[in-house]
């Protein structure tokens, strides 16, 4: 696993072994952020259930202004930490040791953030209460873009019932997919 682009580009990045990540591939994330492009540099970019925190380096390496990785697994944690060192980019990043409810509930933020990506365990539904947090805080406003990351299979429609929050797109890979979400005020 490596960064794709910016100023990070083509650095290698660690990964925690065993099973208690499932690192996003080149591949697929090079699409995500050729569909982000043109709202990555300047951002605000949350990464949520962060891992090794690729894609939150990614966004920093294409010239988010700032990312935030909210972790709760240490050996994540030491391997983010490790990532931001090694791309000389941990001076724009904010890295928390939690579980995302109560990051979402303790980020002090005086802006909403532009973009959200949450790669949450597939198939347990975490990410429908991290939505439901979402929708009634002040992170996120009509200019923010919140990207899920899922087991194609997973039904994501009950997302349109949630109060501001309305799917925009799908992109479908072999066995995942991302759903774009939009803010309304």
């Amino acid at each position: 696993m490596r960064v794709i682009a910016g100023s990070a580009r083509s650095l290698p990045l660690k990964t925690v072994e065993g099973l208690e990540t499932r690192p996003t591939t080149d591949r697929i994330k090079e699409t995500l952020f050729n569909m982000l492009q043109t709202k990555v540099p300047g951002s605000r970019f949350l990464d949520l259930f962060s891992g090794s925190g690729a894609i939150g380096i990614e966004a920093l390496s294409r010239g988010a202004a700032e990312a935030y990785f909210v972790e709760y697994s240490k050996p994540c944690i030491t391997c983010i930490k490790d990532n931001l060192k090694f791309t000389h980019l941990e001076d724009r990043a904010v890295v928390m040791e939690q579980d995302v409810l109560s990051a979402i509930n303790r980020i002090n933020s005086s802006k909403p953030f532009d973009i959200i990506f949450m790669d949450a365990p597939y198939g347990m539904g975490l990410e429908k209460d991290v939505l439901y947090a979402l929708s009634g805080s002040d992170l996120i406003d009509s200019y923010t873009t919140i990207i899920i990351e899922e087991n194609i299979d997973t039904d994501l429609s009950y997302i349109d019932s949630i109060p501001r929050l309305h799917i925009e797109k799908n992109k479908q890979y072999k066995t995942n997919k991302h759903v774009f979400i939009n803010v309304t005020e």
